[in-house]
């Protein structure tokens, strides 16, 4: 398989206008909701604004009544219950938006996730090869995250601060154009402070999501890979990595937070430094009457202050998250744009009766015989042919990336029916040829036959269908021991399930656990043996009944023991079907119809075990050197 690349850096987002417009078309359904948000977000944000306004008289009132010793007590209770109302249908406000805002963000992040993960299932093989575990998952964690704080947050916050900067803005004006100038000075100083830091801190948010991405590859991998961690005492260098990988995300993280933390300092102090000049002059208008100033005006000015900075703090505060979140939703629309594998395929598997006359109709209902259904563009008629398993390579030439043939001028046959095994060292080819009767690449030059029909003529999903594979590195599902079994074919009954595991000798361990076929596995069946994990996977492919079966190293984690006791289940599984082993230990591809021993990319040799010995060739160099193939 190809080597796995790096993970790319997050880049800061190319196009923020194009990426905003898409997060807002997952929004659908919620016009309705999203226009009561925006609806509680200015009315919270009026209400602050008004409550603020209402000091000036309710000030001025009390300020009368010392004047003149008489205090008008009803107005004093109207304007109180006046504040009140407002301030109440403000938090109220805020309430509901805050509430409808979550639930349009969950859903939106459910259904970018939907489509993140519906794509992912359509991508080809090697668009997993060129990617970290690491980096994918954190498309589903951190990214989502970052795009959940900025919709469930910023937004609102973003109109919310819209609305009272300007608000406030023009009744800071009203009362006092001549404080207002204090204002937009400080503005002034505020805006390049936030410019500055703003910068920097987001350089460091955008070094910190790569930083994560690299360590939760790591651990991840290392958490998968202990035994082989400890077997080979690599505990110290594992550690020495990850402090490496964690050093650079603490260094990211440090430089991220620090630029943004002192952001909140350097705001609180200006905004006090602000308040301070205008609290002076303010009084000293208010006491000499200059401008109409007086203290009722001066305490709402002196609160508008207050709530002028808040909001640009608020911003300013925001405005990282926003660019994180943005960088975050343009890797995951990337993964999501990416070219879905390509499948041009016409010709589909479909349940067949033979007539009295041999031919073959499709068939409505399962019958046990499988066709392929071959509609022929030039004339419009549709043919049958029977499932029977005969694959053919006419000078197939591959390579993982262009430049470097794997394969090179591959020619060989299987009919139906036949063993046939792949010998030679690692890198030679044996497992890419697999790779290609199941689709998993596209042959560049050169064809594959499946029953006579160009495999490219086939959908993939049919031609998948027909074969079952065992690889060497099991995959086990969490889920009952039946349910991992059954994944070979859904509809199959509890029946089937426990021949397929007799068939494989799994029955018997099976049967001695502790709940037998009810056990729960998990952590990919970490509770089993390595062997027992393999027969279970044998078991998988036994259920489906393909015609043609690959075994890649399917016996290599089973002891020779075990191996024999398995191989009479073996060979009733692979009766009648046309299968393709690719293994090192030599006893299990002894009786092959033939053995293809390849090296760098092309078949060397090619026959039957007898043949081959007698041959004296690299075969029989392997056979009585090693016993097995390295």
């Amino acid at each position: 398989m190809p080597p796995k690349k790096n993970m790319v850096p997050v880049q800061k987002p190319k196009d923020i206008k194009g990426i905003i417009k898409r997060i807002f078309s997952y929004m659908y359904g919620f016009k309705i909701q999203f226009f009561l948000v925006v609806a509680g977000v200015i009315l919270s944000a009026v209400a602050g604004i008004a409550g603020n306004a209402l000091l000036t008289p309710l000030v001025n009132n009390i300020e009368e009544a010392c004047k003149s010793g008489e205090w008008d007590k009803k107005s004093f209770v109207g304007i109180l219950l006046v504040m009140a109302a407002i301030y109440a249908a403000g938090a109220m406000a805020g309430f509901l938006y805050q509430r409808m805002m979550m639930k349009i963000s969950t859903t939106t992040l459910m259904r970018i996730r939907n489509d993140l993960f519906n794509k992912m299932e359509s991508l080809p093989v090697k668009f997993f090869d060129k990617r970290t575990h690491g980096e994918l998952m954190s498309l589903y964690t951190n990214d989502t995250d970052t795009i959940r704080e900025m919709l469930s947050n910023s937004i609102a916050n973003f109109i919310s601060s819209a609305i009272t900067i300007v608000g406030v803005f023009a009744l800071m004006i009203a009362y006092s154009w001549i404080l207002t100038i204090i204002v937009i000075v400080m503005l002034f100083i505020i805006v390049g402070v936030i410019g500055a830091i703003g910068s920097r801190s987001s350089k460091g948010f955008i070094a910190q999501q790569t930083a994560i991405g690299k360590a939760n590859g790591y651990i991840e991998e290392l958490i998968g890979g202990q035994k082989v961690v400890k077997v080979f005492c690599h505990e110290e260098i594992a550690n020495a990595e990850f402090d490496k990988l964690n050093n650079e995300l603490c260094d990211a993280a440090t430089k991220a937070h620090t630029f943004a933390n002192i952001l909140m300092p350097i705001m609180n102090n200006l905004s006090y430094l602000h308040y301070a000049a205008t609290a002076i002059v303010g009084g000293i208008m208010s006491v000499s009457g200059f401008g109409g100033m007086n203290i009722g005006k001066l305490i709402s000015y002196l609160q508008f202050t207050r709530q002028f900075a808040q909001p640009i703090t608020q911003v300013s505060q925001q405005l990282n998250a926003v660019l994180t979140a943005l960088a975050g939703a343009e890797r995951i629309f990337a993964v999501i744009d990416e070219e879905p594998e390509a499948d041009e395929g016409y010709v589909t598997l479909v349940n067949a009766v033979r007539g009295a006359d041999g031919t073959l109709a499709e068939a409505d209902k399962k019958t046990g015989l499988w066709a392929w259904k071959h509609p022929h563009k030039a004339d419009g008629t549709v043919t049958y042919t029977e499932v029977r398993g005969h694959v053919e390579f006419d000078d197939v030439v591959f390579g993982y990336e262009p430049e470097k043939i794997v394969l090179n001028g591959i020619s060989l046959y299987a009919d139906a029916g036949q063993k046939i095994a792949f010998v030679g060292s690692t890198g030679a080819g044996k497992t890419t040829i697999t790779n290609l009767i199941n689709r998993f690449y596209d042959v560049p030059d050169g064809k594959i036959r499946y029953d006579g029909i160009n495999i490219n003529k086939i959908k993939k999903s049919d031609l998948r269908r027909s074969q079952s594979i065992v690889l060497q590195d099991t995959h086990l599902f969490t889920g009952t021991v039946m349910e991992n079994i059954r994944y070979g074919k859904l509809d199959a009954t509890d029946e089937e399930v426990y021949a397929a595991a007799k068939l494989a000798n799994a029955h018997g361990f099976i049967t001695h656990l502790e709940k037998g076929y009810d056990t729960m596995l998990t952590a990919d069946g970490a509770n089993l043996s390595q062997g027992q994990r393999q027969l279970l996977a044998i078991a998988r492919a036994a259920i489906a009944d393909p015609p043609v079966l690959i075994l890649d190293e399917a016996t290599s984690s089973i002891d020779t023991r075990t191996e024999a006791l398995i191989e009479k289940g073996m060979d009733s599984l692979m009766e009648g079907r046309t299968v393709f082993v690719i293994a090192h230990r030599l006893s299990t591809v002894r009786n092959s119809k033939a053995i293809m021993v390849l090296e760098n990319g092309k078949i060397i040799e090619r026959g039957s075990h007898d043949a081959l010995i007698e041959q004296k060739g690299k075969y029989y160099q392997l056979y009585t050197g090693m016993f097995e193939l390295a």
